[in-house]
């Protein structure tokens, strides 16, 4: 059945990837980078991140979208959650350094504030440089959690309703431009 759900997923992702005006990262791995990219004006609370940098609403930051049917896929044959979570820190750590490289030579790189993605899985993000933020607006997060489900319930092979309510709350990542620059610059 999980495999099933994957392949109509696979077959409608160019079509996700066209309504959400989605970029794929022109760096030299763009093959092997699990993100894919948009810029986006920022909707929610202000934020200050701990190295300084204030976000308000407005702002201008890189959306970092992980490339879920791909990874789905990858993890697919996965059964250690340990495994499966070592799996996508080491991809997404390979990948930040091209998204770097997308906000240093982008034409709007002095706009860009930052990076934002909004995930279920923050744990571990810290170690990458990623500040956790709650979202704050009840309604969106329910939205969020709504939209991230489906991944969620794909990626396990633990069934379990209670599980997957309490593992699958959304938060935002933030990362300022400076710090992804000072952290994963080629």
């Amino acid at each position: 059945m999980r495999q099933y759900f994957l392949s109509v997923w696979n077959l409608l992702d160019p079509i996700y990837y066209q309504c959400t005006r989605l970029t794929y990262l022109h760096d030299s791995d763009t093959a092997k980078n699990i993100f894919r990219v948009r810029l986006t004006r920022y909707k929610g609370r202000n934020i200050t991140l701990s190295d300084g940098t204030y976000i308000q609403k407005n702002d201008l930051l890189l959306k970092i979208h992980l490339h879920n049917v791909r990874l789905l896929s990858e993890l697919n044959q996965v059964k250690s959650v340990i495994r499966k979570a070592k799996l996508i820190y080491q991809e997404v750590q390979k990948s930040l350094p091209g998204v770097e490289e997308y906000i240093r030579n982008h034409k709007h790189s002095n706009e860009i504030k930052g990076i934002i993605g909004i995930t279920t899985l923050s744990k571990g993000s810290e170690r990458l440089g990623f500040e956790i933020f709650t979202i704050s607006h009840p309604v969106y997060r329910w939205l969020k959690w709504a939209t991230c489900l489906p991944i969620t319930i794909l990626s396990t092979h633990d069934f379990s309703v209670k599980k997957i309510i309490k593992q699958s709350t959304p938060c935002y990542l933030f990362m300022s431009k400076d710090k992804l620059s000072r952290i994963y610059k080629k």
